[in-house]
């Protein structure tokens, strides 16, 4: 665990998402769920991969964002390579923070690959009044 041997064919793997479906912690309020767009990740070693894109957020508006994934823990679960570990990532356009300007945050990760379809499961953090929390799924498409 944590050596990247289980993972040795997923180096330098571009993987492409349709953005992300999100379920909230808080669910009497009316946030959106789908939160379609279009992003790519890039797994540039093992443990270590950078991703950018674009969605509609929670709150109806464009968001953008580029990350740093560290995936220090891994194993081969059957076919597929998992990893647990943590995003960290630069985001904009949540109106109720910054006034939608850029902002950094942290976001645990659960990763299961297999040879061409993946997901990211990530915990979201409620940040008060400003980042409703959710666990959102990102369904993802190896394209090389």
């Amino acid at each position: 665990m944590g050596s990247g041997a289980a993972r040795a064919d997923q180096v330098s793997a571009v993987w492409v998402n349709p953005g992300f479906y999100s379920q909230h912690f808080d669910g009497d309020r009316p946030f959106r769920k789908d939160n379609v767009g279009i992003g790519v990740e890039v797994v540039v070693t093992p443990n270590h991969a950078v991703a950018m894109g674009t969605f509609i957020n929670s709150d109806g508006a464009r968001s953008r964002y580029g990350a740093y994934h560290w995936r220090p823990l891994d194993w081969k679960l059957r076919d597929f390579n998992t990893s647990v570990g943590i995003v960290l990532g630069a985001i904009d356009g949540y109106p109720r923070y910054r006034d939608g300007d850029w902002f950094i945050a942290p976001i645990p990760a659960l990763t299961i690959e297999g040879s061409r379809l993946g997901v990211n499961l990530m915990v979201i953090p409620t940040i008060k009044d400003r980042v409703q929390g959710a666990l959102a799924i990102q369904l993802k498409f190896r394209v090389w």
